[in-house]
């Protein structure tokens, strides 16, 4: 990020953009018990009632309350003018009550009079300038914003720092570029373009652009993206508006960390790419490069509830983030308590929720937020406690959280985890799939959705795996099976990095698209899947969407419909690999949809098409035996995730996503459940409530 981070500064200067960065000191002291809290903001609350708020936290184990990111206009009513009353008195209740504080960068929803001062922070984007209104307004590269955000900063990071209760920050809040593209943004791009292709013409060769007369002969005549119909330029762009979002964080913590304590940490609330809930990979957020400059990676994570809670949101969003500093533990910045009507949780969900966070490696849960606003969008979005702020079922839910992580926190906090699965992600290939997203039977079908049923498949399985990407400095190596859904954009460099993991004893599955085009969106002057094909042995030439297309034999014993190819198939034939699977249909010849292929002391499977959720575990599963690892028996819905607790035993999380019971045989070593206290002996029948948890320790 250093480097690329230095370029993209250079490119920001040279378009005029005014830069400012503070210097790094310190050491920050991170959690060590699991931190338990809420979002809180006095400014919202209907009566005065922080210190009967901050009591009520109390009796509930809430130990963290975040505050001040969302209330900037309260903060600085006018340029220059500060009114510390509500912070001062928040953190004055939450220090009496013995309750931490994260600090959060208020900077993400900016006050009406910066707009009205300096209407050009509003962000133009390509249909135009934002109006004022809603939050994530503004430019995060206009010289004006910043001077305003990074005044605000200080002041307020200088006015809380020495306060014993604050024991980290939030910079800014759900960042992103904001699709912005104004002429400033349009002039550091071209100066970016020009560092990254000294030479024009290969910036024309590499791009295609002599395609409809795009080519550029002169820098001058560089023309705005925002009218481009080239996947490459597009691409390039939106790679460029990602460095924005990590140079942008850099600078906050940059500024954050030359003010803060030396033991406070700093995070930043990422989320993930949506689909009505935290889904997939960001597309607008490249967060293994934006995590560097943070001391501790924070998420939130949103998901459905009642009948569709499954925790595989949960488990996603908390393996990527994980993930981000190479097995860091991490913290949920937010997640629902109630949330919208339709999450409303069934008794003993909340606690489900909240066991399953930790069991990927939180080593925070954070309720978005403390009570439901009574005013503006989110009216119904609830907090802990609904608009009338009374106890209610969720409050009396939490509170047995809160008791059970008074107890066990300092046991629970820093879950290490050792996982011999991974699934490989990118950006990179997420834009350029997206760019061509698949369209089939009506539907329009993105990156996130032809990688997350892998994902899901291993979750299902109770096989725990790591996200990794591009940035990711984990060796491949330390992985047993790497599973690379649709790498459709990869720079050679990169598709060899996978294919040497293989020849090396390693064992990877490639799916549908994969290896299509290069870094730049360019399909490659080679027989599909390019670089791709001699590892796993295999050559295309064709494609089409699926129609009454099935697999022939019904190979993976499936029920009728799952056995149906979707989406998407390519005429795969064999030129080393075995066929695990072929199709079959009334006028295409049998090609090949599934393959497996010897490639030095490896394996290398490749899945021509988009399966069902059914035959997606069949597949994965068949490699997760044979790459060595023992799939377990049991299944969802009880899932069991764990890992090494900082004292050394093994702790394993017993989750039941079913409204029923559950039995299952014990298969782990001897321990005791940290909830009820009771001895648990390897070989002993074992049942889960519904919506149930166990935590057992090993001894």
């Amino acid at each position: 990020m250093r480097k690329a981070g230095g370029l993209l500064r250079r490119a920001l200067a040279a378009a005029g953009l005014v830069l400012m960065h503070g210097n790094a000191v310190g050491t920050p002291k991170l959690p060590d018990t699991v931190l338990y809290g809420v979002s809180y903001y006095s400014e919202y609350a209907p009566v005065d009632r922080v210190e009967q708020d901050a009591r009520m936290m109390k009796e509930a184990g809430i130990n963290v309350v975040r505050i001040a990111e969302s209330t900037w206009g309260t903060l600085e009513r006018s340029e220059g003018v500060f009114d510390f009353t509500h912070v001062d008195r928040m953190l004055a209740a939450f220090q009496k009550e013995g309750i931490k504080v994260i600090v959060g960068t208020p900077t993400y929803a900016i006050p009406t009079w910066l707009a009205r001062e300096h209407p050009n922070v509003l962000v133009v984007r390509p249909n135009g300038r934002a109006q004022y209104g809603h939050r994530q307004n503004m430019d995060i590269t206009d010289p004006d914003f910043r001077r305003a955000a990074e005044r605000v900063i200080i002041k307020l990071i200088e006015h809380v720092k020495d306060n014993p209760a604050v024991i980290g920050y939030q910079v800014d809040n759900e960042t992103k570029a904001y699709f912005t593209s104004g002429p400033n943004v349009q002039a550091a791009f071209v100066a970016h373009m020009r560092k990254k292709f000294p030479d024009l013409e290969k910036l024309n060769m590499a791009f295609g652009l002599d395609y409809w007369s795009n080519r550029i002969n002169d820098w001058a005549d560089f023309p705005s993206v925002n009218g481009s119909i080239n996947a490459s330029m597009s691409n390039a762009f939106a790679d460029f508006q990602r460095g924005l979002v990590t140079e942008y964080l850099t600078w906050q913590a940059d500024l954050v960390r030359s003010r803060a304590r030396p033991d406070q940490f700093i995070t930043q609330n990422f989320d993930l790419g949506w689909k009505d809930y935290s889904y997939g990979v960001q597309p607008e957020v490249n967060h293994w490069e934006a995590a560097k400059p943070l001391d501790i990676a924070g998420v939130d994570i949103y998901h459905p509830s009642q009948d569709k809670l499954t925790g595989a949101d949960i488990a996603f969003g908390g393996d990527l983030t994980r993930s981000l500093r190479n097995g860091q533990n991490y913290l949920v910045m937010e997640t629902e308590a109630q949330g919208f009507p339709e999450w409303t949780p069934y008794p003993g969900q909340l606690r489900l929720q909240a066991f399953s966070h930790l069991a990927s490696g939180a080593n925070m849960v954070g309720y978005w937020h403390w009570a439901t606003t009574a005013n503006g969008i989110e009216t119904y979005w609830r907090g802990l406690l609904s608009q009338d702020y009374l106890p209610n079922e969720v409050y009396a839910e939490v509170k047995t959280v809160g008791a059970d992580l008074q107890r066990l926190g300092p046991k629970l906090v820093n879950l290490r985890k050792k996982n011999q699965v991974a699934v490989y992600v990118s950006n990179t290939a997420q834009a350029g799939f997206d760019a061509f997203k698949v369209h089939s039977e009506g539907k329009t079908l993105s990156y996130n959705e032809a990688m997350r049923p892998y994902y899901d498949a291993l979750y299902r399985m109770n096989v725990e795996a790591d996200i990794l990407s591009p940035s990711s400095t984990v060796p491949l190596s330390n992985y047993k099976l790497i599973v690379v859904p649709s790498l459709y954009a990869a720079s050679d460099a990169e598709i060899a990095k996978l294919n040497a993991y293989a020849k090396a004893g390693g064992h990877v599955v490639y799916t549908f698209r994969s290896g299509f085009a290069d870094e730049h969106t360019k399909v490659r002057y080679a027989v599909q899947p390019g670089a791709i094909s001699e590892a796993a042995g295999i050559s295309y030439h064709q494609f089409t969407n699926p129609v009454n297309v099935t697999l022939d034999g019904n190979p993976f014993g499936v029920g009728k419909e799952d056995n149906k190819a979707r989406w998407w198939m390519e005429f795969v034939t064999p030129t080393t690999a075995k066929v695990e699977a072929r199709y079959k249909h009334p006028s295409w010849p049998a090609y090949a949809a599934v393959t497996r292929n010897t490639y030095g002391s490896g394996e290398v499977a490749y899945v021509g098409f988009m399966p069902s959720d059914a035959v997606i575990e069949k597949i994965v599963a068949e490699h997760v035996k044979r790459a060595g690892i023992e799939l377990p028996k049991v299944r969802f819905p009880l899932i069991i995730r764990g890992g090494t607790s900082q004292e050394g035993r093994q702790v394993r999380y017993l989750l039941n996503y079913s409204a029923k019971p559950q039995r299952m045989t014990y298969g782990y070593g001897n321990g005791t459940d940290l909830l009820s206290g009771q001895a648990v002996k390897r070989g002993q029948s074992f049942e889960l409530k519904p919506w149930g948890v166990s935590i057992i320790e090993e001894n």
